[in-house]
């Protein structure tokens, strides 16, 4: 009998083992599995790269400062850090002119576009810490600091020029009387052009409720509006006092 031939000898072997193949779909099913992780994990952080902050949550807090408790829907307080329930020196806020609304999806632009930032109004809301606000600083304060004759203002408003060495940078002090109230007077720096002109050129404080100062700033694209923003930003505050409750501790602080 003839011996078999090599090629009778030789056992056929799979190309791709089953082996191989086990480890292949696993590697497959892993990265299918991070794929999906990274498009989901992708999706929320660039949602919140987006929003940069911000939040369009209604969600109210109740915000303790001095003597003071607010009511804050979470979309109007600027800074994520403050939206809290509890006491705190100052919360800031921001809203929209003149709708007094905070974020939103549909006005993502005002607050994202630097160059549409001029339509919001900014808010600090503080513990007092001078008896007067801006108005009653006038006569005792800022009448010493001011030289030079008052001049026309913008939209109204009386100019008077602040010494150089006041510490007010240039800013002006710009004045209007208001029947049956103290003078309205806010602190501006008047930009040459109005093209230059930023989202907080001016600012003034007023108290509300039993000891809030609230500091505002606006654009001086806005002045011509100054009675409807003030009377307005003093609205807003006084409706979301939550003052039925005492507190107690008060904080210290200096202003000029």
């Amino acid at each position: 009998m003839a011996p078999p031939s090599p090629a009778a000898t030789i056992h056929e072997t799979p190309m791709i083992s089953s082996g191989f193949v086990y480890r292949l779909t696993a590697a497959v099913a892993v990265l299918a599995v991070l794929t999906v992780g990274i498009t989901i994990g992708g999706r929320s952080l660039g949602q919140r790269i987006s929003l940069a902050g911000h939040t369009d949550s209604t969600r109210e807090f109740t915000v303790t400062v001095g003597d003071d408790s607010v009511r804050l829907a979470a979309n109007t307080i600027r800074f994520p850090s403050e939206r809290a329930d509890g006491p705190a020196e100052r919360v800031d806020l921001y809203l929209t002119w003149p709708q007094m609304q905070g974020y939103s999806e549909a006005d993502r632009l005002r607050f994202n576009d630097i160059s549409q930032s001029s339509t919001l109004i900014f808010m600090q809301l503080t513990q007092s810490t001078m008896s007067r606000d801006m108005s009653g600083r006038m006569d005792p304060i800022y009448s010493h600091l001011i030289e030079g004759a008052p001049f026309a203002g913008p939209h109204g408003l009386t100019a008077h020029r602040l010494r150089a060495d006041a510490g007010y940078g240039g800013e002006v002090l710009l004045t209007a009387p208001r029947a049956g109230k103290p003078d309205f007077v806010v602190r501006c720096l008047l930009p040459t052009a109005s093209d230059k002109a930023t989202s907080g050129d001016c600012q003034r404080d007023i108290k509300v409720g039993k000891d809030l100062s609230v500091l505002y700033r606006f654009s001086s694209t806005l002045l011509g509006d100054w009675d409807h923003i003030d009377a307005a930003i003093q609205t807003f505050v006084e409706n979301r006092l939550d003052n039925s409750k005492p507190v107690g501790g008060r904080g210290l602080g200096t202003d000029r």
